[in-house]
């Protein structure tokens, strides 16, 4: 879906395969050096010398191999599991009986890295099964159980399933992390729908409501069955109940936007909105607007949604502090925030009230105000004195503002 906050998955596997692939090189020139170091100590060099050169083309050449699991197929791992192992044993040819004992095999600790390959594939299993092998390879080249030999093959066991064990174990935190972001951006989506179906299609079916039962007749069971309608569809905004390409579908009734100049200035990212265009027209009879004598530029996105949660605010003076009732809008452009401020002269919201709605699917201020401003950042705190009015206080901090931005136009 197009505008949908896309889910960005960082790979905790791809440092562990670059650090493999540097093992895997360094441990190569560590084997050709010795092999070049003591060459005249084996009884066949020929054998170190042809070994090496084959470890070195097979380690520069698979290289691309390592660089994630999905290029760290199966066959590539018993191939170079295949390769160490052969070093392994081949060492038995290659030297004396005297320097097998106490000295290091043809491919060194080389044959670390194809173990850790297994670890990071396939987790701790397949890393004890890799060692494993790798143990008694050594066993066979040796012929002994010697002090030396044990603790090298405990420590490579050791060390392999423990990494192992931590990249399963990162996995399973990283698909949690994904899953969690991805239903955090659906959450997000749907209220943003439930947003824009509160202040356009629940408003029209309260109004026939109103209007057909005021009018009587056939109007009143038009009334009766908007209010149904109604109803229902409150429930299912709150309780999430559809999907959001569901609640779009069924309404059947097209959520309408804003327009004009000013909604449509900067939507093809050429510049800011000026806030005072857009809650102009919200001054009328019964409703004042003080503003700063300079522009107050916003992302546009972020104009938007703070002028309709303004106009929400000013929707719920009109049904609930009753048609004397009076509003002021306050906009101030501070140095780290925009803050706008209504306030009214009606009766005031009696306690628990706005807890009440909230359980009734009336989502005005905790969805149509208070949501708009935690997706933008900032906040939405509400007074009411019963007998003194109701003030909503909008703030939305500079800097959240200018991070949105930054990460619209990255995507």
């Amino acid at each position: 879906m197009a505008g949908r906050e896309r889910v960005l998955r960082m790979s905790v596997e791809l440092p562990l395969w670059r650090a493999l692939a540097g093992y895997r090189v360094l441990t190569m020139l560590y084997a050709l050096g010795l092999c070049v170091t003591t060459y005249d100590q084996f009884t066949r060099p020929w054998i170190a010398i042809g070994y090496d050169a084959v470890l070195a083309v097979w380690t520069l050449a698979t290289l691309p191999r390592v660089r994630g699991a999905a290029s760290c197929t199966k066959g590539f791992l018993a191939a170079d599991l295949t390769i160490a192992l052969a070093g392994v044993l081949l060492t038995a040819f290659a030297d004396s009986h005297q320097r097998i004992a106490g000295g290091p095999t043809l491919p060194t600790i080389w044959t670390g890295g194809a173990v850790l390959a297994f670890a990071i594939k396939g987790g701790w299993r397949w890393a004890a099964v890799a060692s494993t092998v790798v143990a008694a390879a050594n066993l066979v080249e040796r012929g002994q159980l010697a002090r030396d030999t044990l603790h090298s093959l405990i420590l490579v066991w050791v060390a392999s399933i423990g990494i192992g064990y931590v990249v399963e174990v990162a996995r399973a935190s990283e698909r949690t992390l994904a899953r969690a972001l991805e239903i955090q951006a659906a959450t997000r989506e749907r209220e943003r729908l439930a947003r824009d179906i509160h202040d356009s299609v629940l408003q029209v079916l309260a109004m026939v409501k109103r209007r057909g039962t005021a009018l009587g007749g056939e109007s009143a069971e038009l009334g009766r069955l908007a209010g149904e309608q109604e109803v229902a569809l409150r429930t299912l905004v709150a309780g999430g109940l559809l999907p959001v390409a569901r609640i779009a579908e069924d309404t059947a009734v097209p959520v309408a936007e804003p327009t004009g100049p000013a909604y449509d200035e900067g939507t093809d990212g050429t510049g800011p909105v000026d806030l005072r265009t857009l809650l102009g027209p919200f001054a009328r009879d019964g409703v004042s607007l003080a503003e700063p004598g300079a522009p107050v530029p916003l992302p546009p996105a972020a104009a938007r949604e703070l002028a309709a949660a303004v106009g929400a605010a000013l929707d719920n003076v009109r049904r609930h502090a009753g048609a004397g009732a009076r509003a002021w809008i306050l906009v101030e452009d501070e140095p780290a925030d925009i803050l706008v401020t209504v306030r009214d002269d009606g009766p005031g919201i009696p306690e628990g009230r706005l807890a009440e709605a909230e359980g009734e699917g009336r989502l005005g201020v905790a969805q149509s105000i208070r949501g708009r401003l935690r997706d933008l950042g900032g906040s939405a705190e509400l007074i009411s004195v019963p007998g003194q009015g109701t003030e909503v206080e909008l703030k939305v901090p500079k800097g959240a503002l200018a991070a949105r931005g930054k990460k619209a136009e990255r995507r």
